[in-house]
């Protein structure tokens, strides 16, 4: 009886060594994503399949709410939401992500390529990206706006809240309401939204996965070829071109995200 009971216990110890070596052994996760929604939206619509299919990839996601969300309507610069993306990739790092990524669907999407250059990256992912401020539609709607910023920022009012102008494809010109120092922060031409000047300060050692859809807005799709080709060489950088509209963009590229950062893993 006593030698059945050594020999259980024996077991028991050997079950549990075999068990905590598995579990030292096991993988960490490779891959931490932080992932931006697009202008006036928000972290559970257009993003939020593309999170759920990461994380059931073993990738470690922060879907973050950004300032040009439809909630928060601007209410910080964009120093505080480059402070924002970074307290998350380091939260992603203390959960044991050794390979961090910004991804970004339309704003989002420039917005990732904005911190290309200013953050500590291994890939970046630019989902159908929009809202350059320094060009075309959007620069000419809202040049008024910009410059009613400028003249109450020049008369001392740049920390009042007050009523502005933003646009967006789907939705034309909507006011918002924000501080004329933060909305020129977001619009200034030659500010953080400038997709041309992002692009310019890429590091050359980081890919890029650059989404554009078949169906994404037509302005869009008339610069995807220009924007990529305006990219630093890297060998893994890549255009991708899914199937539907700017807004099924995220949802749609699942496949190829995946596999674009299976092949970056090793890098």
């Amino acid at each position: 009886m006593l030698r059945l009971l050594r020999l259980r216990l024996l077991l028991l110890f050997l079950l549990g060594l075999i068990a905590s070596t598995a579990l030292a052994d096991s993988p960490k996760p490779v891959f931490g994503v932080v992932l931006m929604h697009g202008k006036g939206g928000s972290p559970d619509k257009h993003v939020a399949g593309l999170a759920s299919a990461l994380r059931q990839q073993g990738v470690l996601v922060a879907n973050l709410e950004m300032p040009w969300s439809g909630r928060r309507e601007y209410d910080a610069d964009v120093a505080s939401a480059v402070n924002q993306v970074n307290g998350a990739l380091e939260s992603l790092r203390s959960q044991g992500a050794r390979k961090l990524v910004v991804a970004g669907h339309s704003q989002g999407g420039l917005f990732a390529l904005y911190l290309a250059s200013r953050l500590r990256l291994d890939g970046v992912i630019a989902i159908a990206p929009g809202g350059n401020v320094a060009a075309g539609m959007l620069h000419e709607r809202l040049a008024d706006s910009v410059a009613s910023a400028r003249s109450l920022l020049a008369a001392g009012h740049g920390e009042e809240k007050t009523r502005l102008a933003d646009f967006e494809g789907s939705k034309g010109l909507y006011p918002i309401t924000t501080t004329p120092r933060i909305y020129l922060d977001w619009f200034d031409p030659d500010g953080a939204m400038n997709q041309d000047k992002a692009v310019q300060q890429l590091p050359a050692s980081l890919p890029v996965l650059y989404i554009s859809p078949e169906g994404d807005y037509p302005a869009l799709q008339r610069v995807r070829q220009r924007m990529f080709d305006a990219l630093p060489a890297n060998p893994a950088s890549q255009l991708l071109i899914p199937p539907g509209s700017h807004l099924q963009a995220p949802t749609a590229a699942i496949p190829g995200i995946i596999d674009w950062l299976g092949r970056i893993a090793g890098d």
